[in-house]
């Protein structure tokens, strides 16, 4: 739904236990107990049906009995009485309820009857605009307020960390081990079967949540795939969400008609798409709670290099085969920087990374070797280690890494190995705020996660290269698979298919169709030998399963034996297939190509995907593949097509140069065109397509349609919006020819050289502030949108420069949009502005979006004036306030 109303979930005045008990072992009575004990300052109510007291409260009867509105609810009652309490605190004024009740079903048809009793709470709660978190859910707690609406641990402390699980058992589990580890979280949220609020949701509160540095995920399944991502990317990009996805290897969705329907399974799917928005993917909980401890503490890196410091030679060198295994880098230490740890080091010590200080090693030595190490610009962390001996004390040791002045310049990682005495050095550390583990293999991950969550925010920054423009004939597309639908078929043939993929600038083998041997033969002698035949069948889906491909045939005899071989095996092997006629090809001599797969499929969560991997007839048996959402661009491509293992050949090696691998990228960008324009597309083949230094070539494709989606169905299928070409429009202002197009991740570069245009007056009039130059990652922020809850209209001239830029940002719910407008300095006065705002009103109304809103300086007068010449009125500009907003209904657009 939104995020609307979850204000009262993570800071509410007034709690009310609807189910409150005293009696032991119920969940009412340890709900009410977690409730009590928190500390919370806000009013605690009770509700119980038989009133009385419970632990020296009044317990009230009804709802309607409390003195006021709770902002939360907890209910705890039994399935059948709940929905009747949802109306009942609905009409009171609350606005959110945690259900920890699971639904009423059991046996067979369980499913059907939670289900129905799922939406029963829903229909109850619309009235209201009252959000249910769960039901079947542990509750939730916010332990910086003293607040725990669980029955899970009772002991939290308060922190910076949120957590959110489908599983109770996992957030409990969690709760559990920050307590153990003196770690803190400022929200535990069970999601249990998100009737109404779900990922999404929570994760754009807490992007708004200063209180909250990290993210930590326990994900079972996604619900609204576009809103997830969404909100992830949102979120992301101001604050590390670390994810671990339960149920990784269940059967993936039924897709068998091509090998990328059989190869893309739904965890591939999903480590793709938190890969896409930025999340950092842990595979198991002793690696989610690692991330925790170093994400956490809000370290950041100053490069991906890693220095190991340590008192014992064996431990540095399994940190640092640990390290080359997760695919991290050792830094190499500078000769000054061994020249000034020379000075200060026994004789004994390593003179190289890792730095062994030796076993006798006290606090001193372990401070100034960590000094030593902050000083080399080439390490982005330290890894301190510590083994215990009977020379030294290891809480002298952490002792001296948190006083070193080395700790407040460059990241430190504690990995203090043993148990009692290095459990006081990691308490210590954890004490100081650095992350501390007991394992070398623990640390190392540690590190490795800020890695990830650093080249994750990279990614989200990267600034893709223009696209050179293809001409696309999606009509003739269309008519293809019109064609083939009419005749109920739902596969092309192979022929038909490379249409397809030629009409968007896909490189193709020649191919000529022939109805028999004869006519194959005369097709080879056009064509030039030697040739390939492959049979023609619209019921057979894999030709070389049947014998149908005979490749190399050098002769007009040889492709008239072949076929009649080939027509003898099908006879016997699918003896059901019709037999359209046969596919001749010239053979493509490409000694050095390599053989690749690509694709696309539908995902039932994510809807489509393109895989890129190994090709050839044994692709799914070397399952050498990686999965990208799109729509894509030429970095996104190209981060898809370097997780793949045949990547290091398309790289070249010995006598082999390397291949055209931006010419695979562009493959890969077509067909992600291709899908979004064509959406009767369900699943498409390529394979193999030929990769080598020439340049890429198709030999062999399948495409799968159906009936065409409608409606919203068709436009939600992407789980991120492609680009809308559908709004690019020409208009004619004051005798000029303008263009209005949204804006494009490619178009970073003019946005920047249109902002260097404008005087420093109007730059602080758009940015509140001055601003010399407008840096890369900002210029990435404002192109690299979604589409969806953001959009951005360029104004440009007829050459092509820049004039205006309008912009519209939606609220989670889509009730409010905030605009923002900018005007070239040199071309106001024109009416672009008003031009710009006028469209951006009409797409917001477009939407759904109820009102405008927009924040403009006092001393902006021209912009003022236009605000009011279109009907937005003032709120606030009280003296003092630099600002003043501006509000527009668009009931009357």
């Amino acid at each position: 739904m939104s995020t609307r109303n979850l204000d009262t979930l993570m800071a509410p005045r007034s709690v009310v236990a609807i189910g409150a008990s005293e009696r032991p072992g119920s969940v009412g009575a340890a709900v009410t107990h977690n409730l009590l004990a928190g500390g919370f300052q806000g009013e605690i109510y009770m509700v119980n049906r038989k009133g009385g007291t419970i632990a020296g409260r009044t317990a009230f009867k009804r709802v309607s009995d409390l003195p006021e509105p709770a902002d939360l609810a907890v209910i705890m009652t039994p399935a059948e009485t709940i929905p009747s309490l949802i109306v009942a605190l609905g009409e009171a004024g609350t606005r959110t309820a945690v259900v920890i009740s699971a639904g009423p079903g059991s046996g067979p048809d369980a499913g059907v009857v939670n289900a129905r009793w799922r939406q029963r709470l829903l229909n109850a709660a619309k009235p209201y605009l009252l959000r249910i978190v769960g039901p079947n859910c542990i509750g939730y707690a916010a332990p910086r307020l003293g607040l725990n609406a669980s029955f899970g641990p009772t002991r939290l402390k308060g922190g910076r960390i949120a957590a959110i699980a489908q599983s109770g058992a996992v957030l409990a589990g969690l709760a559990d081990w920050g307590v153990a580890q003196g770690i803190g979280f400022s929200h535990l949220i069970s999601m249990g079967d998100m009737a109404d609020v779900d990922f999404g949701d929570v994760l754009d509160m807490l992007a708004r949540d200063y209180e909250t540095r990290a993210v930590l995920m326990y994900v079972e399944g996604i619900t609204n795939a576009r809103k997830f991502m969404s909100a992830a990317r949102g979120v992301a990009r101001v604050k590390p969400v670390i994810v671990l996805k339960g149920g990784r290897h269940a059967a993936a969705a039924q897709a068998t008609a091509s090998h990328t329907g059989s190869m893309a399974g739904s965890a591939a799917v999903y480590d793709a798409a938190f890969a896409r928005a930025g999340l950092v993917r842990v595979l198991g909980l002793g690696e989610l709670f690692d991330a925790a401890e170093t994400l956490g503490y809000g370290i950041a890196l100053r490069n991906e290099r890693l220095a190991i410091l340590t008192n014992g030679g064996g431990a540095g060198i399994i940190a640092t085969d640990l390290l080359m295994d997760e695919g991290g880098e050792l830094a190499t230490l500078l000769p000054r920087s061994i020249g000034n740890l020379d000075k200060q080091m026994p004789r004994g010590w390593s003179r190289a990374n890792p730095v062994d200080i030796v076993g006798d090693a006290d606090g001193a030595r372990y401070a100034a070797a960590l000094n030593g190490l902050a000083d080399d610009r080439g390490v982005g962390a330290v890894l301190a280690m510590n083994v215990p001996t009977a020379l030294t004390s290891s809480v002298e040791a952490a002792r001296a890494i948190v006083s070193a002045a080395g700790t407040k310049v460059v990241p430190v990682i504690g990995c203090w190995i043993g148990g009692p005495e290095a459990q006081a050095g990691r308490h210590v550390l954890h004490e100081a705020g650095i992350p501390a583990y007991d394992t070398p293999l623990r640390a190392v991950r540690g590190f490795m996660h800020l890695v990830e969550y650093r080249r994750g925010q990279r990614a989200l920054q990267r600034t893709p290269p223009s696209v050179p423009e293809v001409r696309s004939d999606t009509d003739l597309v269309r008519s293809i698979v019109q064609a083939a639908l009419a005749q109920k078929r739902s596969v092309l043939t192979e022929p038909e298919a490379k249409r397809v993929l030629a009409a968007y600038g896909v490189p193709v083998v020649p191919t000529e169709v022939a109805r028999d041997a004869a006519g194959a033969a005369a097709a080879a002698v056009r064509i030039g030998f030697p040739v390939a035949v492959k049979i023609l069948s619209r019921d057979i889906t894999h030709k070389t399963d049947v014998g149908g491909v005979a490749l190399d045939l050098m002769s007009e005899q040889a492709v008239l034996d072949a076929v009649r071989e080939m027509t003898g095996k099908i006879l016997v092997m699918a003896n059901k297939a019709r037999i359209d006629g046969f596919v001749v090809q010239p053979m493509i001599r490409r000694p050095h190509a390599v053989e690749l797969i690509l694709g696309a499929a539908e995902d039932a969560v994510f809807g489509p995907i393109i895989l890129v991997g190994h090709g050839g007839v044994a692709a799914e048996v070397i399952d050498d593949k990686a999965l990208a959402l799109p729509p894509l661009d030429p970095v996104l491509a190209e981060d898809a097509l370097s997780r793949t293992r045949v990547d290091r050949l398309l790289r070249g090696y010995r006598d082999r140069a390397p291949a055209d691998r931006s010419a695979v990228g562009e493959v890969m960008i077509r067909l992600s065109q291709l899908i979004a324009d064509v959406g009767e597309i369900a699943e498409l083949d390529i394979n193999p397509l030929l990769a080598d230094a020439d340049g890429v070539i198709a030999l062999d494709a399948r495409i799968v349609v159906r009936r065409p989606q409608k409606g919203p169905e068709r436009a939600a299928r992407f789980a991120i919006r492609p680009y809308p070409v559908e709004l690019e429009t020409e208009i004619e202002h004051r005798g000029e020819k303008l263009r209005l197009r949204p804006i494009r991740p490619d178009d970073e570069p003019m946005l920047q050289a249109f902002t260097r245009r404008m005087t420093p007056e109007d730059v602080r009039m758009r940015f509140f502030g001055p601003l010399r130059e407008m840096s890369h990652e900002l210029a990435a922020r404002l192109t690299q949108i979604d589409y969806d809850r953001e959009m951005a209209f360029l104004l440009l001239e007829g050459g092509g420069e820049l004039v205006g830029v309008g912009r519209l940002v939606a609220d989670p719910d889509f009730q409010q949009g905030e605009f923002a407008l900018t005007v070239a300095s040199d071309r106001q006065g024109r009416g672009y502005g008003e031009l710009l705002l006028r469209h951006v009103l009409q797409y917001g109304k477009s939407r759904g979006m109820k009102r405008v809103v927009g924040h403009v300086l006092r001393e902006n007068s021209r912009m003022l004036e236009l605000a009011k010449h279109l009907g937005f009125r003032r709120e606030g500009g009280r003296s003092g306030e630099p600002d003043i907003r501006l509000i527009k209904s668009l009931a009357s657009v």
